[in-house]
């Protein structure tokens, strides 16, 4: 089996290499190869490269300044997307794409279904929104997986950013009224190899059985406040010496920012089990992980 992944260079697409190198003959593209900012040129790249799994975690993630870049949001977003997805269903070729959290208003305080209704709030949001559906519109088989809050012990992401302000701050105030489970790449790696460990007609058949959507998330929640306290707490047990000494709640108005953002993040993980057979880790044993990774760095860069 040809697969081809973009993004390598993302934290999702880093993570999926190695799991997916072992399913089949990996084609790792990155910017050079496949540009998404350029959809016109997607089916002559996906011509060469011939592939038998297309998994696209490659996105336009700047939730804020796509305010202003609505253009390229959705060109990226939406607009690639649809080009691989034509591509793909004129050939039978199944596509696993990714999507987010931010296609939903975040409203309510139960954890979100695959089937509710959307209503994103930002133009990130709609611009994930449009990719998952020209990805329906074209008919293959695909799976848009929904995740959230994705981290990773590596690249720019909130466990990176609470990490460097810790050893910069007494104190730090975060958002405690928003609400989801953090994720990091390497759990949703896990999954995507789960999922097509087993390639051909199965797992078309997988597809089409999860109405080609599923939610993609750690178990259990918390607050970006939880989850920074959580990191603090983590490192300090790896004996890493920080500054901070108060980690204190804010309200998501105290810290505005140009894009709104859905205070439910919650993600129902039933069809995952039901149709995949995945359960994932509570988010605390997948951000122990992380922390094993990240704590040994951080005290060779900042030694007692």
């Amino acid at each position: 089996m040809r697969i081809l992944l973009t993004g390598v260079s993302g934290q999702v697409g880093a993570a999926l290499c190695a799991p997916l190198a072992r399913a089949g003959s990996l084609v790792a593209a990155d910017r050079t190869l496949l540009d998404l900012a350029q959809p016109e040129r997607v089916a002559a790249v996906l011509d060469d490269v011939a592939p038998d799994l297309i998994v696209n975690p490659a996105a336009y993630t700047a939730v804020d300044r796509a305010e202003d870049e609505r253009e390229l949001a959705f060109r990226v977003n939406a607009e690639a997307p649809g080009a691989m997805a034509r591509w793909a269903a004129s050939r039978g070729v199944p596509l696993i794409h990714f999507s987010t959290d931010y296609v939903f208003d975040g409203g309510g305080a139960r954890p979100w279904c695959e089937d509710d209704a959307t209503g994103p709030l930002s133009a990130y949001g709609a611009s994930k929104l449009a990719g998952e559906d020209a990805i329906r519109s074209a008919g293959g088989p695909h799976l848009v997986i929904r995740t959230s809050w994705v981290y990773a012990a590596t690249g720019a992401n909130f466990l990176r950013t609470i990490a460097r302000l810790a050893f910069e701050r007494d104190e730090l105030g975060i958002v405690s009224d928003q609400i989801g489970a953090p994720t990091s790449a390497k759990l949703i790696a896990d999954a995507v190899a789960k999922i097509v460990e087993e390639p051909g007609p199965l797992l078309i058949e997988r597809l089409h059985a999860s109405r080609g959507l599923v939610n993609v998330a750690a178990a259990g929640e918390t607050s970006w406040h939880g989850f920074a306290v959580a990191i603090v707490e983590g490192l300090e047990a790896r004996h890493v010496a920080l500054r901070v000494q108060t980690v204190r709640t804010i309200r998501t108005q105290d810290y505005p920012t140009k894009a709104r953002r859905p205070a439910n993040s919650r993600f129902d993980l039933a069809r995952l089990r039901e149709v995949f057979g995945i359960a994932t880790p509570d988010w605390r044993s997948a951000l122990a992980c992380e922390l094993d990774i990240l704590a040994p760095g951080l005290t060779a860069q900042h030694p007692r």
